[in-house]
């Protein structure tokens, strides 16, 4: 799948009465946001998935959120990789934004549900609780895997 990840525009933000388990609509409006959907180039006006990060003291990328789109849910979901293409946009994020000790890491909150898979599947590590990151191995790698990127950094 050729696919293209950007910003958000407000006229095409997810609703979730369409099924969306976020509220996008509200997380749009908080200042510093950083919202991107995934698209496929094939149907490039259907959301697959979508990313909120933000950066903290101007050197920290933090991923708030990441979801993908009902349609791709489950076993019968039409793409499977989107989830990881999003996190590995994130970790692409921490590489090019990240400063001093924050270069190539990309920290979150995970739902307890969550840890396990995403230790897994995408190689994260456990800070304390529910807080989890990325270090850059983790992320030079889902660069790989999933945006065929390898690694500059």
């Amino acid at each position: 799948m050729e696919a293209t990840i950007s910003r958000v525009s407000k006229g095409e933000i997810p609703l979730k009465k369409d099924g969306w388990q976020f509220n996008w609509r509200q997380l749009y409006k908080i200042e510093g946001a950083e919202i991107y959907k995934l698209s496929t180039n094939e149907n490039p006006k259907i959301i697959e998935g979508v990313l909120m990060i933000t950066i903290f003291n101007g050197e920290m990328v933090f991923m708030n959120n990441v979801e993908i789109a009902p349609h791709n849910y489950g076993s019968k979901g039409i793409y499977k990789e989107v989830a990881g293409c999003l996190i590995a946009y994130a970790c692409l994020e921490s590489f090019e934004r990240g400063k001093k000790g924050y270069t190539g890491f990309l920290s979150f909150d995970s739902k307890t549900q969550l840890i396990k898979l995403y230790q897994d599947k995408y190689g994260a590590k456990i800070a304390m609780g529910n807080k989890m990151y990325f270090d850059p191995l983790a992320g030079k790698a889902l660069l790989k895997k999933y945006l065929n990127i390898d690694s500059k950094y």
